[in-house]
């Protein structure tokens, strides 16, 4: 497989996306909370101290400025060891393991959790935290990676199931019958990123059994309109919060952002099996591109991705995010790469274009995290600006070539020592 990504891009091309990258990592400095772990940001990036402080997103800050420090940002060293601290103190649980998905906002180390969940999703986060802080580095990380690697493969993979579960109480007694493929697609982002730092081949195996399931059989049977939800023997609930359609994390119908963020993943998961890669990998992850395009791109009369349709392609929650637009120039960009075709590149200079205009906002910094039906600001779905982990991997992605995982990606950049 061909590396030709730098060849592509034009100097002017390279150099905007350097500029963003730096932009949204100086912009997400300021999230650093005073008693630990991250804060999130408001429209003018001023940290909401109030707030409680969420283990997803203090994972994901940790991961952009391991990222950033793999990529010689001497500055983003403290802001790593700022993350790793809090996953090794106020947001682990000393008693039952794992780690609390929210803490209260004041209280450094003794912070009471204001959500003691056990969350796949948020303790994927973990995983990929862990494995990015290694790389950069950081000399507790290894450690906090086999600490996490071993609850998350005790506590959620289930191997009759090839899939993780999602969320247990406290002393992990209890399961929620609830299973949801956000959380595995996450848990594929981080096993490939753990296995790139750690060698294990039982990671690798894990993520193809998830992509497998996931990609090939449910979405394939429903036509690439890939169901969120499911119950414990993993079948579909396609009512599955209807009445609440905009749910931030669990929204009813097909959520057109994760079509493309799965057609990545597959993408990278082929990267890393090589020639044992089965082709259906690079089939499927083309259909879940055109299903995304087809039903989700300038489909209501302006341009822009709607966040959710029903199973008959009707838009449903027609506010356009910011993570899918950055998801959509990332497997773009991806699958130009890995086909060589001129279409799939068009797609990404037409994405790029539009997030320019849309979404980056050069007066107040980082992106804009929602937009109406009109492209007009709004937060119906998401206030502020949280976090900057999926413009800051969209923007970063076409300067690696063909990657793995992203921390990969950047470790294979790095000049060799001299």
């Amino acid at each position: 497989m061909a590396d030709t990504a730098s060849s592509t891009l034009t100097t002017d091309e390279r150099s905007w996306l350097e500029a963003q990258t730096s932009s949204l990592v100086d912009f997400a400095r300021a999230s650093a909370h005073p008693d630990g772990g991250f804060a999130w940001l408001d429209d003018d990036g001023r940290p909401r101290l109030d707030q409680p402080v969420e283990l997803w997103l203090t994972c994901r800050m940790t991961h952009v400025f391991a990222l950033a420090a793999l990529q010689g940002d001497a500055s983003a060293a403290g802001l790593v060891d700022h993350g790793v601290q809090a996953l090794l103190g106020r947001l682990h649980d000393d008693e039952h393991g794992g780690w609390f998905a929210a803490v209260e906002s004041a209280g450094g180390a003794g912070s009471r959790p204001s959500d003691d969940t056990k969350q796949s999703y948020a303790h994927a986060f973990v995983v990929l935290a862990a494995a990015s802080a290694t790389a950069a580095g950081h000399p507790q990380a290894r450690a906090l990676l086999d600490d996490a690697l071993d609850v998350f493969g005790r506590r959620f993979w289930r191997e009759a199931d090839g899939l993780v579960a999602d969320v247990w109480d406290r002393s992990f007694t209890t399961l929620d019958p609830y299973r949801g493929v956000n959380a595995n697609m996450h848990t594929v982002e981080a096993l490939l990123a753990a296995r790139d730092v750690t060698g294990d081949r039982v990671l690798l195996t894990r993520a193809t059994s998830i992509v497998t399931r996931v990609v090939h059989e449910f979405a394939a049977a429903n036509a690439y309109r890939l169901p969120e939800h499911y119950d414990e023997q993993w079948q579909a609930r396609l009512d599955y919060n209807r009445d609440h359609p905009a749910d931030q994390f669990r929204p009813y119908g097909v959520t057109i952002g994760h079509l493309l963020e799965w057609a990545r993943l597959a993408l990278h998961l082929r990267t890393a099996l090589g020639d044992d890669a089965p082709d259906w990998l690079l089939h499927d992850a083309r259909n879940l591109f055109e299903t995304a395009v087809r039903d989700g791109w300038d489909v209501d009369g302006a341009e822009g991705f709607v966040y959710t349709t029903d199973f008959d392609a009707h838009p449903v929650v027609r506010d356009r995010l910011h993570w899918v637009a950055t998801e959509a120039i990332a497997t773009a960009w991806t699958l130009a790469l890995v086909t060589g075709e001129g279409a799939y590149r068009g797609w990404y200079d037409r994405w790029i274009a539009h997030a320019a205009a849309l979404f980056v906002d050069t007066e107040r910094g980082s992106w804009r995290h929602e937009l109406d039906p009109q492209n007009r600001p709004a937060s119906s779905v998401w206030e502020g600006k949280p976090d900057v982990y999926h413009a800051y991997q969209a923007m970063l992605l076409p300067r690696l070539g063909e990657v793995t995982s992203f921390v990969a990606g950047v470790a294979s950049e790095r000049p060799a020592p001299t």
